[in-house]
């Protein structure tokens, strides 16, 4: 279906390109967003029958910016190993979209965005914790919406790891037939009761911060940094594993003491580790809002697949033609391989063509973000059969 939509020029940050929908959308909660944003990059070329379109879906703390420098932080895009010129995800040949959530603070709406007044117009105040609450249906459906405006009818891939393979498995359920091929990687299709339980760990953080100021921080100019920067160092252990930490500081001081009689503080950065982790804690504050942080934590805790489908996975994919690749990594104990496994059993259950690999590494659930070269030629290597099938081949 059309969507009457509105798109912005490309800016530099804090604009982001995006569109918005003035029809809104309709939220699993009940609530419906009058109008709502999609902001969104896009990479290498759109063929000329529409047939070549690949949507990257990101994790919890990413946003669209998987294939260039961040506009605020400067660093490289945080899927540059897998997507790119050349790279498993080939923007020679591909046309990749990455869009930011809905729910995120990367320009699409969210709590950071205005919130309507009922005249329909936009208030100087942002939404805060009276955003609505967000499911990863909800968050497929906005990406739905912009793929529609696109004028792409059927996604030759949508590929994702952690709460992007979260997002890939809810697109093939919801539109098989918009889908050829699912990359869902390191992921689930629930969420856990440990891993609900490490997030609300990292919000009860959140809310600790004197600077939380019930979620209304901005008008006392304010952000909770030191309780964002908490959750942002907890969620990353579990991304980590033993032997990566270990392998990268083990118990090596940061300031060792360069003899005896020199004290060292009880309460300083004493290990290599506490440095990197507290580091990771405070550039994370730098880009990222800390309602959005705990409206995407909810999103990833209410994701159940089969809730729907009386218990049975199987079921969301009856009649599939989709194909499927599920990957995960040996020392991912945030999302392990059993669960992809289980994954797999109910899409072979369904009958789909499905293809599973578990990859060998001691790097923990951050495999997928880094140098593996096993996974990257599987990925490769499966899109390549995966275009033939397609007739992607025969086009430049």
């Amino acid at each position: 279906m059309d969507q009457p939509a509105t798109r912005a020029e490309t800016a530099d940050s804090p604009s982001h390109t995006h569109v918005t929908f003035d029809d809104g959308i309709m939220l699993e909660c009940g609530t419906t967003l009058p109008s709502h944003t999609v902001a969104y990059r896009t990479y290498g070329t759109l063929n000329a029958d529409r047939s070549n379109a690949v949507l990257v879906c990101h994790a919890l703390t990413g946003d669209q910016y998987v294939a260039e420098d961040h506009p605020i932080t400067g660093k490289p895009g945080w899927w540059t190993a897998v997507v790119g010129p050349g790279r498993p995800v080939d923007t020679n040949r591909f046309f990749v979209i990455c869009p930011n959530v809905l729910g995120g603070c990367m320009g699409s709406t969210g709590p950071l965005s205005p919130r309507p007044r009922a005249d329909g117009s936009d208030s100087s105040e942002p939404w805060g914790t009276d955003f609505p609450p967000v499911t990863i249906r909800d968050m497929v459906r906005a990406q739905k919406q912009l793929t529609d405006y696109l004028g792409i009818q059927r996604l030759f891939a949508v590929i994702g790891g952690s709460m992007g393979g979260m997002q890939v498995l809810q697109w093939a359920a919801a539109y098989p037939d918009s889908v050829f091929a699912a990359l869902p990687i390191a992921t689930a299709s629930y969420h856990s009761a440990q891993n609900i339980a490490f997030h609300e760990v990292g919000r009860q953080a959140i809310f600790a911060d004197p600077d939380w100021q019930a979620g209304q921080y901005w008008r006392h100019g304010r952000i909770p940094a030191r309780g964002l920067a908490v959750a942002r160092m907890c969620a990353h252990i579990t991304y980590l594993s033993e032997e990566a930490l270990t392998r990268k500081f083990g118990r090596r001081l940061q300031n060792a003491p360069k003899d005896s009689t020199e004290a060292i503080s009880l309460f300083g950065e004493m290990f290599e580790v506490e440095s990197y982790l507290r580091h990771q804690g405070s550039t994370f504050v730098q880009r990222f809002d800390a309602n959005s942080y705990l409206t995407i934590t909810r999103a990833m805790d209410y994701f159940d697949l089969a809730a729907d489908c009386g218990g049975d996975l199987a079921t969301a994919f009856k009649g599939t033609r989709t194909r499927f690749l599920l990957a995960s990594f040996t020392s991912d104990w945030l999302f392990p391989t059993e669960e992809s496994r289980f994954v797999a059993r109910a899409l072979n259950r369904a009958g789909a063509n499905v293809s599973f690999v578990e990859f060998p590494t001691d790097k923990g659930h951050d495999a997928f973000l880094l140098d593996e070269p096993d996974f990257h030629r599987t990925l490769a290597g499966f899109l390549r059969g995966c275009a033939m099938h397609a007739g992607l081949e025969a086009r430049p």
